[in-house]
């Protein structure tokens, strides 16, 4: 017995949002889905090809994935906006071209990253100088400082993890980061501290920092989703950190 039938619409009366994250990457999917909406909003994930370590070299291998992993995403998918999960890896390829590339793939109205979102978010908050926390080493850290110091950022301060792999970046305890964070904001002068990569578990700890410090906290994944909803239009489905009230 053959059936007829009608064709809905497809998902995403609201806005329908991509995200191109890394294959190392455990953290930051969990993450937007708890930033994002799920009534009319339609979100896809595609993944790219990265290194179990993070250096500068396995970090500029990513730019010749993006296009590909974005051709993934379902085709006829018209997206308002698509993220780029890597915040270094933004740094190290650049964020313009992160953008030609994953267009090259899909279809989207917009493209931004950690990066991108990080500095938009400096602009709205009014921020000049940042003390940055970061798991990676030091050229990694170098190629961030350098990027944010183009954009008229100044990193006054920097506290690491000093960890090359991915996998034990992923697995720092929230409360880790929150006592790194804390204890950094005490050494210096500057408007707010930046919690860097999408993988580190730092959404849940975020209100508590800046309950600690006064200050001001931004995170990779809280300042990318919160560029990613103003470009598509809609309100986060839960906030996180001054940034995002």
């Amino acid at each position: 017995m053959q059936f007829t039938y009608d064709l809905a619409p497809q998902l995403g009366t609201q806005a329908t949002i991509g995200l191109v994250t890394l294959q190392s990457d455990e953290t930051i999917e969990h993450d937007m889905r708890r930033i994002f909406p799920l009534d009319g909003v339609a979100y896809y994930v595609t993944r790219v090809p990265s290194g179990t370590e993070v250096t500068n070299d396995t970090l500029a291998e990513m730019e010749g994935n993006l296009t590909g992993a974005a051709s993934l995403f379902p085709a006829p998918t018209r997206f308002d906006v698509v993220g780029y999960g890597c915040t270094s890896g933004t740094s190290v390829i650049g964020a313009d071209v992160v953008a030609d590339m994953v267009k090259k793939g899909c279809e989207t109205k917009a493209v931004t990253d950690p990066l991108t979102g990080l500095i938009t978010a400096c602009q709205h908050l009014g921020i000049q100088r940042l003390a940055v926390l970061s798991p990676y080493v030091a050229e990694v850290n170098s190629s961030l400082i350098s990027a944010l110091g183009r954009a008229g950022i100044e990193v006054a301060l920097l506290g690491t993890f000093n960890e090359e792999r991915e996998e034990f970046a992923a697995r720092i305890a929230p409360d880790s980061i929150a006592d790194a964070a804390e204890t950094l904001a005490k050494q210096g002068d500057f408007d707010a501290l930046f919690l860097s990569c999408t993988n580190l578990r730092t959404l849940d700890v975020i209100d508590r920092i800046e309950t600690a410090t006064g200050l001001p906290v931004l995170s990779s994944n809280q300042v990318m989703g919160w560029h990613m909803a103003r470009l598509a239009g809609v309100d986060p489905l839960q906030r996180f950190g001054r940034l995002m009230r």
